[in-house]
């Protein structure tokens, strides 16, 4: 069987057509869209086409094409990119035939179109220079690919426009056997020149650092070469800007029936270690940073599997739908990771989701965590709290131009009092805390979301 895996950002007018093409190819058992912190439609439209959306642990194609193989559950493995709608019907076959028969262990593909700038004056001289035993192939920058999950999972996918010609000079290396395959005729958008600046930029730093056994005379010409890495914003959907109402679901012990840290101190032995951190670090910034450490080396894999096994409140999807309906923005917001946040937000549809950030090097949890600044305290906020979602709410409100007023929240923990008090409405669920009940506008016991519906009918 073939997993297809498609890395897009902000492609919501083409991705679902190209999950499509997959969906209906033979042989093909999962179609897996790893979104880049898309700012438009790509995940819902992935989603709604019939896709496995996840998001990627780090900006960069590299980044969420590794994601796509650890979340992979079949040997062979297909790339497609999400931008180009001229495929031929059995691209999926030409590029999987030589894996699935044992042919090759990596194909690469090669097409008909107006030859790229950067594949004929970067690429293929630089090659021929620093590795002249390296074989001449068509198109080396190409982004469609075939292979062997084994092979790809002892290569290092590059951060930037590297990554294809990294991995095709890794699968070399490796001794993998590489065949070319004929994809017909594509189309797609052409680089700008700014952006075939950067990309000449990082396939040649990519070549020359795969490269050995090289004098320095070689690299002369090459020596001031700097990689700009991409920066992203968080940012929702501009499309959302014309809603006017905000619903805002706290994760741990409201949306899931469970916590996500508890399980993962279950399931992985830390939990006397979480137990100490919790009982011995007031300060919210180092509980946070402790905590998170107990998280390194694990994959995102193995995280999500976490999440996976917590039950979601029933209901969930149906409430999503019917405040969509009365015109809300909904979201998530936690302390826990970004990570898992945004996985129930592909999952189940959410439009965005705000939560710390997990760090993560080739998809590996590295112990450390970024506090997004929105929590923290400033000189507007409204409490006194070092860290305080109150905080976020304020800047969402402030940004989107919704009142505060016609704001819902929903929530169960101490963390969630500032919002449940301030926002419009204020909903505690589930909650065992006291406090939480007696600021809350509503309080629901009943662990289903059907609660919900006469609130904001």
């Amino acid at each position: 069987m073939i997993s297809v895996i498609i890395p897009a950002l902000n492609e919501a007018s083409t991705v679902a057509q190209v999950v499509q093409l997959a969906l209906k190819t033979n042989n093909v058992s999962e179609v897996i869209v790893v979104d880049d912190k898309s700012m438009d439609e790509t995940v819902i439209n992935a989603r709604n086409a019939g896709a496995t959306v996840i998001t990627s642990t780090k900006l960069g194609k590299g980044a969420s094409m590794l994601d796509g193989i650890l979340i992979a559950q079949n040997e062979c493995v297909v790339f497609l990119d999400a931008d180009i709608t001229s495929y031929q019907s059995n691209v999926i076959e030409l590029l999987s035939f030589p894996i699935l028969d044992d042919s090759a262990d990596f194909t690469k593909s090669y097409f008909d179109r107006q030859a790229g700038r950067v594949t004929e004056l970067v690429a293929k001289p630089l090659l021929a220079l620093l590795k002249p035993n390296f074989p001449m192939f068509k198109q080396p920058l190409s982004g469609m690919i075939g292979g062997k999950k084994s092979f790809f999972v002892k290569c290092k996918f590059e951060d930037g426009y590297g990554v294809d010609i990294g991995l095709l000079i890794d699968m070399f290396q490796l001794g993998a056997r590489i065949t070319e395959v004929n994809i017909g005729k594509i189309e797609n958008r052409m680089q700008q020149l700014d952006q075939l600046g950067k990309m000449s930029r990082e396939v040649a730093k990519t070549i020359i650092q795969k490269s050995s056994g090289l004098k320095h005379h070689n690299l002369e010409l090459f020596e001031n070469i700097q990689v700009v890495r991409e920066q992203m914003d968080f940012a929702i959907r501009d499309s959302l800007l014309t809603l006017k109402k905000m619903a805002i679901f706290d994760m741990d012990n409201t949306l899931l029936r469970g916590s996500f840290i508890n399980q993962a101190a279950n399931q992985f032995g830390f939990k006397e270690s979480l137990v100490e951190i919790v009982a011995n670090n007031s300060n919210p910034f180092v509980r946070t940073k402790l905590i998170a450490n107990l998280l390194k080396g694990k994959n995102l894999n193995e995280l999500i599997q976490i999440v996976e096994q917590i039950d979601v409140t029933p209901n969930l999807p149906q409430i999503i739908e019917q405040l969509k309906e009365n015109g809300y923005i909904v979201g998530i917001m936690s302390d826990s990771y970004d990570c898992i946040t945004n996985h129930l937000k592909n999952k189940y549809g959410f439009d965005f989701s705000i939560a710390n950030e997990l760090e993560f090097s080739r998809s590996i949890a590295t112990g450390e965590v970024r506090i997004p600044s929105f929590f923290i305290n400033h000189a507007k906020s409204k409490c006194k709290h070092e860290l305080c979602k109150l905080n976020s709410l304020d800047i969402l409100c402030e940004k989107y131009q919704i009142d505060i007023k016609n704001t819902l929240y929903i929530g169960d923990g101490e963390n969630d009092i500032c919002c449940i008090r301030n926002a419009g409405i204020g909903v505690s669920f589930c909650s065992t805390n006291h406090l939480v009940d007696t600021v809350a506008d509503f309080t629901i016991k009943d662990p289903d979301f059907a609660h919900l519906g006469p609130i904001i009918a």
